[in-house]
């Protein structure tokens, strides 16, 4: 094979490995956009949902500062007004002091959180929600208190479902809870008798909750 020949082979080889590697720099390149650019919008996606939950979590904190106190630490609701019951055992909320008032401004905390709920949804249409009914015990020897912090919580949800306080459960899910003679935001011993009450835990989440 002559020289010029070799060299014409030499330089046909050699651009086309160049076209190949200029299409395999260009593929890289458009790969490497793509994926930058599905990156940016996933995290701009977060950042967004990120945003909508913290100025949801803000107006939870305002949710009829009549009935409910909002406790920054512990992230939870309580309700401002006391819930007696006379005699250990009871979780009817039928059994409770001053049961007409009383009543009245559960009544009232049902339907402030269902309305709040269903103005937001209006607002942000993949918006969920976690609502946790937590019922506790004061420390008064009744040795099933654990079983009775459920049941008042309970209790205080068939209520609201009688009174037609329901919430829907495609974008709503109820969790009843008792913790007993334990949990968060217990009164001290002097006070003991103001641990019979109720903690509302409400979690706004994007998307569907459990996933």
């Amino acid at each position: 094979m002559s020289k010029a020949k070799k060299e014409s082979f030499f330089w046909t080889s050699f651009s086309d490995l160049m076209t190949s590697l200029f299409f395999v720099m260009l593929l890289l390149f458009v790969l490497t956009m793509g994926l930058l650019h599905k990156k940016i919008t996933v995290q701009n996606v977060e950042l967004e949902t990120k945003r909508k939950i913290e100025q949801i979590e803000e107006a939870l904190k305002n949710i009829d500062p009549n009935l409910f106190e909002y406790k920054e630490e512990y992230q939870k609701h309580v309700l401002k007004f006391d819930v007696w019951f006379p005699r250990p055992g009871l979780s009817n909320i039928n059994t409770i002091r001053n049961v007409t008032e009383t009543k009245d401004k559960l009544l009232y905390a049902g339907r402030a959180i269902k309305s709040f709920i269903e103005k937001t949804r209006q607002e942000h249409k993949d918006l969920q929600y976690l609502l946790i009914i937590e019922g506790q015990a004061s420390k008064d020897g009744y040795w099933e208190n654990y079983e009775l912090s459920y049941k008042r919580a309970l209790a205080l949800y068939n209520f609201w479902k009688e009174k037609g306080i329901i919430f829907d459960e495609q974008y709503c899910e109820v969790l009843i809870s008792g913790s007993g003679e334990g949990g968060s935001m217990r009164e001290p011993r002097e006070r003991e008798e103001y641990n019979q009450r109720f903690l509302i835990h409400i979690i706004p989440k994007i998307g569907k909750i459990g996933k």
